[in-house]
């Protein structure tokens, strides 16, 4: 899944970074609330992760305009007030959850988790190409003999081509599904990705196919 994480205090910003991205979402860091506010009006997220001590631009407000142009991305606030009147203001807002500072980054992991059900729950769970199905809650990919040892980053990228349904994704694309948008990484790392992955799925009637120029796409072997 690719996920935002608006968070102005640093440190704290880079191990929610690390921690997501090991499990294998792309992850987009910001840290000011305005700059965020135009973020999420043009850029696709699956989960926003959003601070309300913001520089620019409280949280809430930044929320407030979310909802207010319909967006209903699943949002998990982050903040050090912990009275409830402070959770129940976040919560009006709009916010699916609430976690308040400081937290263990193992209840940080399960809040996303039960968020990321949510994001599938409008459609089937699981998707079957080929041979194989993908199990998007346990993000398992798995053919008719049992789940197939996979990484994670080959898992996200399974994941973006299947969710393209037979279109072309370009390497950029790739690359901001796998690292989060303006990562320092450069494109070559998704031709490393792909050729792996297209080598796990063959033997299970699975192509990844090269459009020069354009990008990749995924389908079912003829």
């Amino acid at each position: 899944m690719r996920i935002v994480v608006v968070e102005d205090n640093i440190s704290m910003a880079k191990g929610l970074r690390y921690y997501l991205q090991d499990a294998g979402h792309a992850v987009d860091l910001l840290h000011d609330g305005a700059e965020a506010s135009a973020f999420l009006r043009d850029e696709p997220a699956d989960i926003i992760v959003l601070d309300i001590n913001l520089p620019s631009q409280d949280g809430l407000s930044v929320l407030r305009e979310l909802r207010e142009r319909g967006d209903l991305r699943p949002v998990l606030l982050l903040t050090a007030q912990s009275e409830t009147r402070d959770k129940i203001e976040g919560l009006d807002a709009g916010a699916d959850d609430y976690l308040a500072k400081p937290f263990e980054m193992e209840e940080f992991g399960a809040r996303i988790r039960a968020l990321s059900r949510r994001v599938v729950a409008p459609t089937t769970p699981n998707a079957t190409i080929g041979g194989v199905s993908f199990d998007r809650t346990a993000r398992m990919i798995s053919s008719a003999e049992g789940p197939l040892n996979v990484p994670r980053r080959e898992v996200a990228l399974f994941e973006r081509l299947l969710m393209a349904e037979g279109r072309i994704v370009s390497k950029q694309g790739l690359l901001d599904s796998l690292y989060g948008t303006g990562t320092d990484v450069d494109e070559p790392v998704v031709e490393v990705y792909v050729s792996r992955l297209r080598k796990r799925l063959q033997p299970h009637g699975v192509q990844i196919k090269v459009q020069r120029g354009l990008g990749y796409l995924m389908q079912a072997a003829p």
